[in-house]
């Protein structure tokens, strides 16, 4: 087994999810006062992601994230702490104003393919039971975030593909079709 660190939530193996998980709670990282966002159902789509605008817990490579549908989604506790960390990215990442825990990201665009789903770190949760990390996404973008250099790049895909989270440069072939399935649709050329 290698030794490249990707995320202490797989580090040590990827745990099956249970495809019938009724959801959770999510906490940020503050010690009193935390904001909690509650969770009906499994997430979709759980990967890890080397994005540069994904959080990460500290040391880790990658981010775990998810998402669920947004009306799922709700901040049950001290929603006045949350502000935005981008105002103009897509994705729009809610994180606490004290302790930065990224807590959800929303995309407000409703032409996105992905409008209508939120982005959450289930790690952020007590309860286990959320659907397994898949795949990799955006493995090369750990470069760019300090994560891994260049010459390491071989060991990190090998690890992922040890852990069989399948590592790709973009997003899976599945959702990399949902959103030319979105957008043919919007252009006209599908129906």
């Amino acid at each position: 087994m290698s030794t490249v660190a990707i995320h202490p939530s797989v580090d040590a193996g990827v745990s099956k999810g249970n495809q019938n998980f009724p959801g959770g709670t999510l906490r940020c990282q503050c010690k009193t006062d935390q904001v909690e966002v509650h969770v009906q159902g499994n997430v979709a789509h759980n990967h890890a992601c080397g994005c540069t605008k994904c959080w990460k817990p500290g040391g880790a490579a990658f981010s775990v994230v998810g998402v669920v549908p947004r009306d799922k989604l709700e901040v049950t506790e001290h929603a006045g702490k949350l502000q935005l960390v981008d105002p103009n990215a897509t994705i729009q990442r809610h994180a606490c104003k004290e302790c930065g825990t990224h807590m959800y990201g929303r995309i407000e665009n409703r032409d996105h393919p992905f409008y209508g789903l939120d982005f959450i770190h289930v790690e952020l949760s007590p309860e286990s039971g959320w659907e397994e990390p898949r795949f990799a996404a955006f493995v090369s973008s750990i470069i760019e975030g300090g994560g891994a250099r260049p010459d390491q790049m071989e060991d990190v895909r090998a690890r992922l593909t040890e852990l069989g989270l399948k590592p790709y440069d973009s997003l899976n072939p599945p959702l990399m079709d949902a959103i030319a399935t979105h957008i043919a649709k919007r252009n006209g050329v599908l129906k």
